[in-house]
């Protein structure tokens, strides 16, 4: 049987908030994941490792605030928050999922950088 929609985003949630992206991308995306961003549109392992190292340039540490998570059928949603370290900004996201069989075959990234004294409570 299939995970849900749900077990596979908080499985993916717990990978990387524990740095396992390559277990991540083991367990939860299909080998031909579809990736849409502000980055451009990515395919595959390669792509989400690509749109993770571009992220992590701005995140070093990794540390990010899971504001809402959503699901419904195959369909789940990640609004997110993180603080930027090096300067007083924050970042805001919001992540869509598709999931098939169980794993991530769609994802969409979007993320903004405010002022913290914009977003305080971050």
């Amino acid at each position: 049987m299939s995970r849900t929609t749900e077990e596979v985003l908080h499985d993916h949630l717990r990978r990387r908030r524990d740095g396992d992206l390559e277990g991540d991308l083991r367990t939860n995306y299909h080998p031909d994941v579809r990736l849409l961003s502000a980055e451009g549109v990515h395919q595959g392992h390669d792509g989400v490792r690509y749109l993770a190292t571009i992220l992590r340039s701005y995140v070093p540490d990794g540390f990010y605030h899971y504001r809402q998570v959503l699901t419904n059928g195959d369909v789940g949603m990640l609004v997110w928050s993180s603080r930027l370290p090096t300067k007083d900004t924050t970042l805001h996201g919001v992540d869509s999922y598709v999931v098939s069989d169980g794993l991530f075959v769609a994802q969409t990234i979007y993320y903004l950088s405010f002022p913290r004294e914009e977003h305080p409570d971050i």
